[in-house]
């Protein structure tokens, strides 16, 4: 990594591409600048660990000068992300902890292609995921019993994006987070991914993880309950929304031959029913 000056990457991707909001309008405007802090600093790194052009080393050599930077043990030109972050932590007290969980997924990312079982899934989004809305919790000074639902909602998130992007995984990346023993209980293999449409075997493993997805997102329905700031009381009301509304989409469309996405009604039909918790 001999001179290079910046280690990040970035994809060129907007907040306008994902799944679900980023520091929307219904975040406190104080704190929309600390949230989006967050998001590069999360982009940039998963940037370095998706890229096809850089070997798993030196992925977890610019993985760990972004913790250095974050933490204050280098030079903030080296990551600038990381540097922004670090300064808004500072002015916001919250933790580093979720950052830095975050860049221990992304590590694993540059060097395992392949999970297991359910439960390596799930740790993994432990901290792919999970550090996400814990972040965004704290940073609104919400307390841990905010936590739990909040694990569970991020999880669905994370796993119902593995499997829109799971053909484009495998085909790009070698990547697959579909669990082996999932694919081979129902007669389906890894190979699979990589046909134009879904067979039969691979439909039953992707629902038994879609019968998972709702079971997270089941326990998620509790999270704006338990949230005070009224605003983020109806994001998170939104979010939970658009979670089951796109795991209902890949219940009935095949990821395999496009990906699978929201539509403006899921979007219409999640916002009037988080206007709820306005109350």
């Amino acid at each position: 990594m001999s001179g290079v000056a910046n280690v990040e990457i970035w994809s060129g991707k907007a907040r306008g591409d994902e799944n679900f909001p980023v520091g929307s309008v219904l975040i406190r405007h104080n704190l929309r600048r600390h949230i989006h802090a967050f998001y590069s600093f999360a982009r940039n790194a998963d940037d370095i660990a998706d890229s096809p052009d850089l070997d798993p080393a030196d992925k977890v050599a610019r993985l760990d000068r972004m913790q250095a930077v974050l933490l204050g043990e280098a030079d903030p030109d080296v990551a600038p992300s990381a540097a922004a972050l670090r300064v808004s932590l500072a002015a916001t007290r919250v933790s580093p902890v979720h950052a830095t969980d975050l860049l221990i997924a992304f590590r694993r990312d540059a060097t395992k292609l392949r999970y297991e079982t359910w439960e390596e899934l799930h740790n993994y989004c432990r901290y792919s995921a999970m550090p996400v809305g814990r972040h965004v919790l704290d940073l609104h000074g919400e307390g841990r019993g905010t936590w739990g639902a909040s694990d569970s909602l991020c999880t669905a998130l994370q796993v119902v994006n593995h499997l829109q992007d799971c053909a484009v995984d495998l085909a790009t990346l070698d990547r697959c987070y579909v669990p082996r023993v999932l694919l081979e209980n129902y007669g389906a293999s890894v190979e699979d991914l990589r046909r134009d449409a879904t067979t039969p075997a691979l439909r039953g493993t992707f629902n038994a993880l879609l019968a998972m997805t709702d079971s997270l997102n089941a326990n998620a329905m509790a999270l704006p309950r338990r949230v005070r700031a009224r605003r983020l009381r109806v994001e998170t009301a939104i979010i939970v929304g658009l979670s089951r509304r796109l795991a209902q989409r890949l219940r009935f469309q095949d990821p395999l031959a496009r990906r699978v996405k929201l539509r403006g009604p899921d979007v219409i039909a999640s916002v009037l029913s988080a206007l709820w918790f306005l109350r």
